[in-house]
């Protein structure tokens, strides 16, 4: 039955306490063997969004069949159902609470556009996998029957995500459930207009850098700017290829690594300086 998939571990957890370590004991003794990678634990207390953001960033860097632990939980031990997640090319195990919305926003995105190929499958090919999801019920699968109210992490999501790594089919760790049922994260969508695009903060980093839901590929001209219109005097923020394409201390607006428009400033904060927090609007205006 052993597959020894590799697990992935993202929480808010930090690493001043114990929490990680025993999540990592729990995987352990189900199957020491098990490669464990940790994505972040350093995501704010509590703040989903950036889970969100941080997990739909990394999942696409690790092979098939990796399965994703992820553990930003404000509602443990409320009526907020604990799942496991089969997407086509990874697994997703933690509370459904809009933590793996854009992940699935991104698997169904992709799983549309091979649609809309129309190519056949080539002869012998297996059959893509669809999204499918169960509420973590079966507790044989649990680090102890007797799962603390407080620390699902540990007692559901550890030892749920080993044994799926280990082999364990995910119909035999609880309930199907239907996957359009799961969370989704509310977020303003990116709209393209006929003089650029408009959409909001989706993540805010440790540099202070404003990661906005605007795919790069929006901007499709050289000349372009962003409007920050949430204050009397709109602020317009002039485009660059780097953040040094700015003098020190000065706003800059840039195609980011991750394939989104980023706000930034030259050796600061723009989250300081421009006070944006997640949700508020972003415009790119062309010029």
């Amino acid at each position: 039955m052993s597959k020894n998939r590799i697990i992935t571990l993202l929480t808010d957890f930090g690493l001043s306490d114990v929490y990680v370590g025993v999540m990592k004991g729990t995987i352990a003794q189900i199957n020491p063997q098990l490669k464990v990678i940790d994505i972040t634990h350093q995501i704010p207390s509590q703040n989903i969004a950036a889970g969100r953001f941080c997990l739909m960033t990394a999942f696409a860097y690790f092979p098939a069949e990796t399965v994703h632990i992820a553990v930003v939980d404000p509602g443990v031990g409320s009526k907020r159902l604990g799942v496991a997640i089969q997407c086509a090319n990874c697994w997703l195990v933690g509370p459904d609470n809009g933590l793996f919305s854009g992940v699935l926003s991104r698997e169904r995105a992709l799983a549309l556009a091979k649609r809309s190929e129309g190519k056949p499958a080539p002869t012998g090919a297996a059959p893509t996998k669809r999204i499918a999801a169960v509420e973590l019920t079966n507790s044989q699968y649990w680090r102890s029957p007797f799962a603390s109210s407080t620390f699902h992490g540990r007692d559901i999501f550890a030892a749920a995500g080993a044994h799926l790594a280990n082999g364990v089919p995910l119909e035999e760790l609880g309930d199907a459930i239907d996957p359009a049922s799961l969370v989704q994260l509310q977020i303003p969508n990116c709209a393209v207009t006929a003089t650029g695009a408009v959409g909001c903060v989706q993540y805010v980093d440790r540099f202070g850098n404003l990661i906005t839901n605007i795919p790069n590929n929006c901007i499709v001209c050289n000349n372009w700017s962003v409007i920050i219109s949430n204050s009397c005097d709109p602020i317009r923020i002039p485009s660059g290829k780097t953040y040094s394409d700015s003098k020190p201390g000065d706003l800059i607006a840039i195609t980011g690594s991750d394939g989104w428009l980023e706000i930034a400033v030259n050796g600061g904060s723009a989250q300081a300086v421009l006070q944006l927090q997640f949700g508020d609007m972003v415009e790119v205006i062309y010029r």
